[in-house]
């Protein structure tokens, strides 16, 4: 029987001698207790020790043997991470650069603001001074990090000097003013909610940063232009499980990123455009090959309104302009093959003397029988879009095109327009089932004398240059007539006398959500005429919106412009008032009525400028 040996451990004090036990040395070389272990010991000791050496080597050697990627020869479009929450961005005009340093966080955008490094002096962006694309010290300063230089514009980029009178500062003002709110309380969010300090989204892809980015660049806010540019770029993506309209995305990411792009010439925004697009297109796969009106951009399934199996017309009709510029700027046709498509869809269709219903399935490519017939929502952008179209081509679109956009205009004069009876306003109704008149028109008409004086300036006959101009004074008077000199969603018209005024507004219908198709047309009319009353038109709406609509941190719309002392405000900034009413209040006060020239740019339905390419 074996005796069973234990092995005692005791702690003694050190000592120079060797201790004794028994004339056994406790002391035992490193290579006996290595004899001594098993396989698996010595295995699991290497393991440990190599483990330990790749650590040290990682941690405490490469740092001092591999060069910084702050001194490598760099890309002049990469970006680079610093710290946390801070990036620069190289910024270049041809082969030249200037580097700028960006401070940038989702939730709290920077607010600090840059400042030139020495006295630069002010002169065309395009002209300052720029030095060779040479890599340069970073400086990382967890609190603040400030531009050695201004921003200097990419290659191709559109010049623009910012205000230059009194009214279009107080423009810059409301922009800065309903920023601050968004950047403060809805930071990476469709909308603002002013009044409660948060946000609201719609499809959870910054609708109000991108819808605002030509806006930005046009009125030269340079440091709130770039804040958004470092979201978009390093927080809007579209590989998300998320539902979107086509047609609203199409006119405020896919425009916005257009614009954005064609202005300042950062290809990032193509980039972003590219990408969007792409995962727009299975809308297209449909029976007929009119557009499904929602897409999933994540799992790329694309599907009918919830509401309705219907899409409206406007929403199939409103994203060629954006559709076509994706495909010429991205050398890829894909895009414009496929909402050309449409086009010739909807020409081949049975019209009401050019005039289209407000519902199209995208299953069955046909109308909704009896569907009301408006120039107002569902509707309106169809019109706009086929003599734009015509426009962003050179005029050397296909001719139905334009073709299409005569008729629909000769329908609206023969069977749409009325006078008032007593002040003689003249306006234009709609037809309900397709054929009963009610005298109603939505404040979003209102573009329409806009997109029939830009056609009357590209041939089209006088009579539309008369409803024009009939038209912009009804829907002034629309704003005039209210107490707070703003104009309600819809208005109704006295046809027989059964009102005691020709324009009345209905309870449900008196609210303002700060719109901008009035000061679309406005702008026209002073783009294209010089005529400076329209200016002064524009200006006494502008007070209007700052007098009942701003409020501590934004604008806000309002649910009753029929009591200045009860307007109801109703705690949202809509994207449009960024990213339309502003832009064109600002474009009507320039002094250089050519800001934006029209003749080579066309401003699709978000108000983003496109620029005009021959087929």
């Amino acid at each position: 029987m074996d005796a069973k040996i234990e092995h005692v451990s005791v702690i003694l004090p050190v000592s120079n001698e060797p201790i004794i036990v028994g004339n056994v040395s406790t002391r035992k070389s490193l290579k006996r207790h290595w004899n001594q272990l098993s396989r698996f010991q010595k295995n699991l000791a290497c393991i440990l020790l190599a483990g330990m050496c790749i650590f040290y080597i990682i941690f405490f050697v490469l740092p001092f043997i591999v060069p910084s990627r702050s001194t490598d020869t760099l890309d002049p479009m990469e970006h680079i991470q610093i710290a946390p929450f801070k990036e620069r961005h190289e910024r270049f005009a041809s082969s030249m650069v200037k580097e700028i340093k960006l401070s940038d966080s989702l939730a709290n955008p920077p607010t600090e603001e840059a400042k030139p490094a020495g006295q630069q002096p002010e002169a065309n962006p395009m002209q300052l001074e720029i030095v060779q694309n040479e890599p340069k010290e970073i400086v990382d300063n967890e609190e603040s990090v400030l531009e050695e230089n201004r921003r200097v514009p990419f290659a191709g980029a559109k010049d623009f000097k910012g205000p230059t009178n009194d009214r279009q500062r107080a423009v810059v003002e409301a922009v800065q003013h309903s920023w601050k709110g968004y950047k403060e309380y809805a930071w990476g969010h469709d909308n603002l909610k002013p009044i409660s300090m948060g946000y609201s989204d719609w499809f959870g892809l910054g609708l109000t940063l991108v819808d605002s980015l030509d806006t930005l660049y046009i009125m030269d806010l340079q440091d709130e232009f770039d804040e958004a540019r470092t979201w978009i770029e390093k927080y809007l993506k579209f590989d998300v499980n998320r539902e979107v309209n086509l047609f609203e995305v199409t006119i405020r990411v896919v425009g916005g990123l257009l614009s954005a792009y064609h202005l300042s010439g950062d290809r990032m925004f193509l980039d972003k455009a590219v990408d969007l697009g792409n995962r727009l297109l299975p809308c297209f796969d449909s029976p007929s090959g009119i557009p499904f009106s929602d897409v999933n951009i994540g799992s790329l399934a694309a599907h009918a309104p919830k509401w309705s199996p219907d899409s409206s017309t406007s929403e199939v009709t409103t994203i060629q302009l954006e559709f076509r510029d994706l495909s010429r700027s991205s050398e890829n046709p894909i895009f414009e093959k496929v909402a050309s498509r449409v086009n010739l869809k909807i020409h081949e269709l049975d019209k009401n003397e050019g005039l289209v219903p407000i519902f199209i399935n995208a299953n069955t490519g046909q109308f909704r029988n009896f569907a009301t017939i408006s120039l107002g929502a569902r509707a309106d952008s169809y019109y706009e879009y086929l003599l734009k179209q015509w426009l962003q081509t050179g005029k050397k679109a296909d001719d139905y095109l334009i073709e299409d956009y005569q008729q629909s205009i000769r329908g609206v004069l023969n069977q749409l327009v009325r006078t008032t009876p007593n002040e003689k306003h003249v306006y234009v109704g709609e037809l309900l089932n397709g054929k009963d008149f009610k005298p109603k028109m939505d404040h979003l008409t209102c573009y329409l004398p806009g997109t029939l004086l830009l056609g009357y300036k590209n041939g089209m006959p006088k009579t539309h240059l008369r409803l024009a101009t009939d038209l912009l004074e009804t829907c002034y008077q629309t704003y005039m007539k209210q107490p707070t000199q703003l104009a309600p969603e819809i208005s109704y018209f006295n046809v027989n006398g059964e009102s005691e005024t020709d324009i009345y507004v209905k309870t449900n219908d008196a609210h303002n959500l700060l719109r901008p198709e009035f000061i679309e047309s406005l702008y026209y009319f002073y783009a294209i005429t010089g005529n400076r009353t329209y200016q002064d038109m524009g200006w006494t709406i502008f007070e209007a919106f700052n007098r009942y609509t701003k409020v501590k941190n934004g604008y806000t719309s309002i649910g009753n412009v029929k009591n200045p002392l009860n307007t109801r405000p109703r705690d949202m900034m809509e994207s449009f008032w960024l990213g339309e009413t502003l832009k064109y209040f600002y474009l009507l006060f320039s002094d250089d009525r050519n800001e934006i020239d029209l003749d080579k740019y066309v401003f699709n339905s978000e108000a983003h400028p496109l620029p005009v390419r021959e087929v």
